[in-house]
């Protein structure tokens, strides 16, 4: 069985030292970089090779880009087969709790055409409070051939964004919080505010008060309230940097509204340009998003 969204610990446990099965962690943090592989090395899921954020899952930064722009195609498809990732090959990646930077791992690999991949549902977090076993260290896999090529369909540009912005046809959802969105605050972006028309689903309200996913069911029903009657293929979804909107891609596919894409710009690179409008408030929050 491929797992394509979401997996559990036990079915990551049961696996564990299978060589068709790759584990990832994704462990960042936004203010201190090298935080995550200082915790990789310290204590990670038995066999799991480490993915940077900014190193390994994105490209190099412009004075107009994102702060994480696309990696290069070929790139990433060379650092997948280092990590020991071929067609034949089970990925379940982790970060370490809410899945915001393990599934921009699940989103790449998609991109570049590798299904077969999922977010560890509580991340190390859960797998710890589980009293599930751990190693120090460095772990590697034997490299693989990973044969791949990025699926333009999944993606659009700024100037695309610009053009849909202005369509009743087409859907933007910002996964940022609800006062970056309405423009209350802005701590790491030039101007505050979100793109015209858009709606705001803060990648947070995909999870219980658990820190786990919600049920497909509970996920379709809220997403829904954003989405409205737009097909999911003319969703789009932006964060500040193209990270965590792939939380909200992650949820609307677990929900089974599939077929979304991603801004990879996002706000960071939408606010970088002066003559691109910007908008502020709450008119696209709903009742049922502002609860958690």
């Amino acid at each position: 069985m491929a797992y394509s969204t979401l997996i559990n610990s036990g079915t990551v446990a049961a696996r564990l030292g299978d060589p068709a099965f790759a584990l990832v962690d994704c462990r960042y943090d936004l203010n201190d970089e090298a935080w995550g592989e200082r915790e990789y090395r310290a204590g990670h899921i038995p066999g799991a090779v480490y993915a940077h954020l900014s190193h390994d899952l994105a490209g190099a930064k412009t004075d107009r880009s994102g702060r994480h722009p696309l990696p290069d195609p070929g790139a990433l498809a060379r650092f997948f087969g280092r990590l020991g990732i071929a067609s034949d090959v089970q990925v379940a990646a982790y970060d370490q709790d809410t899945g915001m930077y393990a599934s921009r791992l699940w989103w790449l690999l998609r991109w570049l055409g590798h299904e077969a991949v999922a977010v560890l549902d509580g991340g190390f977090a859960r797998w710890l409070a589980e009293g599930r076993p751990t190693s120090a260290g460095r772990d590697t896999r034997s490299a693989r051939e990973f044969t791949g090529s990025a699926r333009s369909e999944m993606s659009v540009a700024a100037d695309e964004v610009t053009k849909l912005s202005q369509s009743r046809d087409w859907r933007l959802i910002d996964a940022r919080a609800p006062e970056r969105y309405r423009g209350d605050s802005e701590p790491i972006d030039r101007i505050a505010g979100h793109i015209p028309g858009a709606a705001n689903h803060f990648f947070k309200w995909n999870l219980d008060q658990d820190g786990a996913f919600r049920s497909p069911e509970e996920l379709r029903r809220r997403l829904d309230e954003v989405v409205g009657a737009v097909p999911t293929e003319r969703v789009v979804c932006y964060c500040g940097s193209g990270v965590t909107a792939c939380h909200n891609l992650l949820a609307l596919e677990h929900a089974g509204l599939r077929g979304a894409k991603l801004y990879p710009g996002s706000w960071s690179e939408w606010s970088s340009d002066p003559s691109r409008p910007i908008e502020k408030g709450d008119g696209h929050i709903t009742k049922t998003q502002r609860t958690p």
